[in-house]
């Protein structure tokens, strides 16, 4: 309309120009005497006489002239006009049909969106070029178009024309006419939206559907991390485990993702220094899957892959679930900013975060200033890969040396030696307490559990300090501070774990100076928003004060109670857990509380029956990890025995099954259950009640320890 307004105003001139000479020409053909004479009808068409006919009908011609063209521009502007409304309605709707197309496969809070996991389908998504491709295979969306601006621009934008009212279907229902056909232009209502902005791609081959055989597949970083989740747990052990179930027990929408740097789902550590050692499956190294003492067979990973959502799939998830990635490493923690920083300088913020780390094996000193050669030869048990390793070096060698005499390295020379009858490997244990597990038995009992473990094949080498360690004519040579020599070809290190405590400097967490670890309160909190559980938490037990403890159980009961106070159950750790050890088949013991060698005891034994071993414990459990029988109930109200105790003379050094009371300031602080199982809820009870006992034979009647 202004380009027409325009053009009127050239024309405008020359329009009255010509009506003036027309005037003229009329008044002096018409006026004659000052009387006006009508012209001949038949001269009105050519104008009158007197010679003005040509001006008149240039006048005409000049003015209609105008008119047409005015009229014929006014109509294509307008039609230009609306033709141009109608492509800004359709590109308006096109931008709302692909933005609900892309909430629906890949909806992203900040940063670029990954790309999905394909639903199963008789055909792939439509092919968007914005939008997610119909594989794991196809390229991430680029960094510089995320779907966020989409989302603002429609905000910015006026409501869209009736176009948007016909939803377009969902990727996983789109027929394959809608993938090969070009769109119609300039704008098809009834068509999905991406149709409208971008030219349609090439008719997509059929994906089939990728299954992933592990949530922690090695794929590129960038299609892998969300950018945000709501709860975030650095480990992937035990505690995080238990941290998550419980969330999602909770919080049953819940999107928990789960960072580790080791590359397995998580799995229980237990059967890696006992159970697996005695399976009959010579590829056990691969499908570690192992046979329990009650001879069910079940895997070390605490659920399979199905169980696991994709970490890219987390966002979009609509129940929520649980993620976990694989081989990444948080190195740094920003506390006031609430994120993190893995080691390939991807950055994932959080609401609320768990920290379990766990905790590392440490090593000699002794070896590690030997040198190369001998570090090789030397194995830090912990993982999944050092089972597998050890596993392959004990079947190619002809001596191996595990230093260390506690929990881990007694069940791995158990383990070993059972192998020793059968390859003629030599198994040599050397610590340097006068007995095996000498820090937490009491000295009888050390005794009598090392000459057990000597009849596994295992040679022991007491009241050992290691010197030096050399390698020499393709042996190692380690030299003890009393002048002995042990040559072998190789070692495990078995001397303790220390935690982990890499990310207390960037996060500003505390330290415990005695005990080490994350201090944290009774509710396993660090910070307002940040929990600690497993090895690495130095916790305040309520009962028993500050303590940090590196067993299974305490792992589970940790990482549930810190799950739950993630989701507001503000619970103190009230819970004793408890821990056991299994030396071989026959031999296995559990414990809660503090049990230390320093502290006084009380013993009470009783002759032992075949019921009494851990093979006959997992066969009424149903399972190889003891403690997942247990429950957070203690005893109520306990029944004692009626059949009275044998005289002691009677089981004189015959520690076949009893009870080891550990004692500070008279009260009970520990309890030892030495092939006596199931009977936890009343050792938890005895402990949580504090008080002074008299006669403790009379509360040993309590765990039924005289019953055939």
């Amino acid at each position: 309309m202004l380009k027409c307004r325009t053009v009127w105003k050239k024309l405008a001139p020359l329009a009255r120009a010509s009506s003036t000479v027309c005037r003229q020409n009329v008044r002096r053909a018409g006026l004659n005497n000052g009387r006006l004479v009508h012209p001949p009808a038949a001269h009105m068409s050519t104008g009158p006489a007197g010679g003005g006919g040509g001006e008149n009908q240039l006048y005409i011609a000049l003015v209609g002239a105008a008119c047409l063209a005015g009229g014929i521009y006014a109509y294509r502007t307008v039609k230009g006009d609306q033709r141009r409304y109608e492509e800004r309605m359709a590109e308006l709707a096109s931008r709302s049909h692909k933005a609900a197309a892309q909430k629906t496969a890949v909806p992203t809070e900040s940063g670029p969106p990954a790309v999905p996991e394909p639903e199963p389908s008789p055909s792939p998504p439509a092919p968007d070029t914005e939008a997610a491709a119909p594989s794991e295979t196809t390229e991430p969306l680029p960094a510089d178009e995320p779907m966020v601006e989409a989302s603002s621009e429609e905000a910015a934008e006026p409501p869209a024309a009736p176009v948007v009212e016909e939803e377009p279907a969902p990727p996983s229902e789109l027929s394959p006419v809608e993938l090969t056909e070009p769109p119609p232009a300039p704008v098809v209502e009834s068509e999905p939206a991406a149709a409208a902005e971008t030219p349609a791609a090439e008719p997509a081959e059929p994906q089939p559907e990728v299954v992933a055989e592990s949530a922690g597949d090695s794929t590129p970083a960038s299609a892998k991390v969300p950018p945000h989740t709501p709860y975030l747990l650095i480990g992937g052990g035990t505690a995080s485990f238990a941290a998550a179930r419980s969330i999602r027990a909770r919080d049953p929408g819940a999107k928990v993702l789960i960072v580790t740097d080791e590359p397995d789902l998580p799995y229980m550590r237990p059967p890696l220094s006992k159970e697996l050692w005695f399976s009959d499956d010579p590829s056990v190294t691969e499908t570690l899957r192992f046979k329990q003492w009650n001879g069910k067979e079940r895997s070390i990973y605490f659920q399979p892959p199905s169980f696991y959502i994709h970490p890219e799939e987390l966002d979009s998830a609509e129940n929520g679930g649980v993620a976990v990635l694989t081989g990444k490493k948080v190195i740094h923690m920003d506390v006031r900013g609430n994120k993190v920083k893995l080691d390939d300088d991807t950055e994932i913020s959080y609401d609320k975060c768990l920290i379990a780390t766990g905790g590392v094996p440490r090593n000699l000193q002794a070896i590690e200033r030997a040198g190369e050669e001998v570090m090789k030869r030397t194995t830090l048990f912990r993982k999944i890969d050092d089972f597998k390793s050890l596993d392959k070096v004990s079947r190619n060698i002809k001596s191996i040396t595990i230093i260390g005499g506690g929990f881990l390295g007694s069940e791995l020379a158990c383990a070993l030696g059972r192998r020793s009858t059968e390859s003629g490997l030599e198994v040599i244990q050397m610590f340097p307490e006068k007995g095996n597990m000498g820090k937490v038995l009491p000295e009888y009992l050390s005794n009598w559990t090392t000459e057990k473990v000597k009849k596994e094949g295992v040679k022991i080498i007491s009241e050992a300090l290691v010197k030096s360690v050399t390698c020499k004519d393709d042996k190692l040579e380690i030299q003890l501070k009393d002048g002995r020599l042990v040559k072998t070809d190789h070692i495990v290190a078995a001397v303790g774990l220390e935690p982990n405590v890499d990310l207390a400097k960037s996060a500003g967490l505390e330290v415990d100076s005695d005990f080490g670890g994350y201090r944290v309160n009774a509710e396993l909190q660090a910070r307002s928003n940040i929990w600690v559980a497993g090895d690495a938490a130095c916790f305040y037990d309520i009962r028993l004060g500050r303590r940090r403890v590196e067993h299974h159980d305490h792992a589970v009961v940790s990482g549930r109670l810190a799950g739950e106070n993630m989701t507001g159950a503000s619970k103190p750790y009230w819970h004793q857990s408890m821990f056991w050890s299994d030396l071989g088949p026959d031999v296995g013991y559990e414990a809660i509380g503090i049990v230390d060698s320093s502290l006084p005891t009380v013993g009470v034994f009783a002759k032992a029956t075949a019921k009494d071993t851990p093979k006959a414990a997992t066969e009424k459990s149903g399972t190889g990890i003891r403690s997942e029988s247990e429950t957070e109930d203690t005893a109520i109200s306990p029944v004692a025995s009626s059949t009275p105790a044998p005289a002691e003379e009677q089981h004189k050094d015959n520690y076949g099954k009893g009870v080891i009371f550990y004692l500070r300031d008279k009260v009970v602080v520990g309890i030892i259950l030495w092939n006596v199982f199931n009977r936890m809820p009343i050792a938890r009870k005895i402990i949580k009640d504090g008080e002074e006992h008299a006669d403790l034979n009379e509360v040993a009647k309590l765990f039924n320890i005289h019953e055939d």
